[in-house]
């Protein structure tokens, strides 16, 4: 994902809303396949990967928030 500068909370908003967008498209969309299916262990990894998505999305937005020195 392109690296975005943020100057307004309609910007970070703007950010947030199309960060969970990939998400659900990418992950959200195994996680229905792998429900279809019924199969447990891929139900339980995509769920994983799901989650691990939306950490990496907050971590993300904190490192945006951290001043470098």
């Amino acid at each position: 994902m392109e690296q975005k500068i943020v100057d307004s909370r309609d910007d970070f908003a703007q950010w947030a809303i199309d960060r969970a967008n990939a998400i659900l498209t990418d992950q959200g969309s195994n996680l229905a396949t792998a429900s279809r299916r019924g199969d447990e262990a891929e139900i339980g990894e995509t769920a994983r990967a799901l989650g691990q998505a939306i950490v990496n999305a907050l971590l993300e937005a904190f490192d945006g928030l951290v001043c470098e020195e």
